[in-house]
């Protein structure tokens, strides 16, 4: 039992005067272990009561052994208590036989400012590896995020492809690692080519995880293209993502914009699932958003997105824009973001030109992309 509670390593010369401090120490619940100099001490002490004469013949500069002291004299003798001072004691009482209590009580608080000490000691190794562990668990995420972001990068069109004299132009910018917009543009067959702009709610793996999906989706259909109504497939791939996304049971839902490209009737056929804001159709010296309206896509089941349809010239330029796009403009309210994200696109020719003129912070507030279909005139 006695080794579980503090040890008093009490520095003085043999005699009554030190049994009686032994006596009087030994109503506190320690261990006083008396000792004639420092190096005679025990090996293990939590605190050190040291008296002036015992300390004055064994040497002050042998005092300072890295262990917490209480200095005690019978008169107040500056030499030495400067001495004492520049050894690193921690407290110096006068008459220590005569002031016992209050040498009980310095020995009490020495003994919990010691206990705190320790504990803040063990506190912050244990805080150190922990702070070790997470960096290293951090560093193994950050990796697998950027080799998942590679990986989303790589399901992306070529820049620049083209397909029946309609060209596809995109830039793509995740706020960290992985994104949750995701876009695509792919022939169908000689007449027709697909595609589709994705915005996933949320940021980061889960909602990538959804735009791997949207990928092999869009790869599936089009496998079964000629058993499908060009003109009925955008909605009906809707439908399909509607349904798996919540057979998944992850919680996620898109904004969608999915189109149809006749290339020889000069034609879209699109449906869309709460996309915002809407594409802009930029022909003939004008910029007119396209109309529409469809449910989110994986919110409700069982719903229907109607089909649209509208001409286009043989040059013309469609924009698409995430919401994040939006955050980067300076007006206030959506409706005024929208009409200068319209003016904006006016004046624009490549997603380049819209980019540059964008206020991006850093970090980028939200999933950042843009894509512009152009033609038919390219080939």
């Amino acid at each position: 039992m006695s080794d579980e509670l503090p040890v008093i390593g009490l520095i003085d010369l043999p005699g009554p005067d030190r049994e009686r401090l032994i006596e009087e120490l030994s109503r506190l619940d320690i261990v006083v272990r008396a000792a004639v100099s420092v190096s005679t001490l025990p090996a293990h002490c939590d605190l050190v009561v040291a008296h002036v004469r015992a300390v004055s013949h064994d040497g002050w500069e042998r005092l300072a052994v890295g262990r917490p002291t209480i200095v005690i004299s019978e008169s107040r003798r500056d030499d030495d208590l400067r001495k004492a001072l520049d050894a690193g004691l921690i407290d110096y009482l006068v008459e220590p036989l005569k002031h016992v209590d209050i040498l009980r009580r310095l020995i009490e608080r020495a003994l919990e400012l010691t206990r705190l000490s320790r504990d803040h000691s063990e506190s912050r190794a244990e805080l150190e590896a922990l702070n070790d562990r997470l960096e290293r668990h951090l560093e193994m995420l950050r990796d697998d995020q950027r080799a998942g972001g590679h990986v989303q990068r790589k399901l992306l069109p070529p820049p620049g492809v083209s397909h029946l004299g309609v060209r596809c132009d995109y830039w793509f910018a995740p706020s960290l690692y992985l994104s949750g917009d995701f876009l695509d543009f792919q022939r169908c067959d000689d007449r027709y080519s697909f595609f589709y702009f994705a915005d996933v709610a949320g940021h980061g793996a889960s909602s990538a995880f959804v735009t791997v999906l949207l990928k092999y989706l869009c790869n599936r259909w089009l496998a079964q293209w000629r058993t499908l109504l060009p003109e009925a497939f955008p909605s009906r791939w809707l439908g399909e993502l509607n349904r798996e996304l919540l057979e998944t049971g992850i919680g996620k839902h898109a904004t969608v914009f999915a189109g149809v490209l006749d290339h020889e009737r000069y034609f879209l056929h699109y449906a869309l699932g709460a996309q915002l804001p809407m594409p802009i159709l930029q022909a003939e010296g004008r910029s007119v958003y396209l109309g529409g309206e469809g449910p989110p896509v994986g919110l409700f089941p069982d719903v229907e997105y109607p089909i649209y349809g509208c001409p286009l010239p043989e040059s013309f330029r469609l924009w698409f824009c995430s919401d994040g796009v939006l955050e980067c403009l300076p007006e206030g309210s959506l409706n005024a973001r929208l009409k200068e994200l319209e003016h904006r696109t006016a004046h624009c020719t490549s997603v380049d030109d819209l980019r540059e003129g964008l206020a991006l912070g850093d970090p980028l507030p939200d999933d950042l992309s843009m894509m512009t279909l152009s033609g038919f005139d390219h080939d």
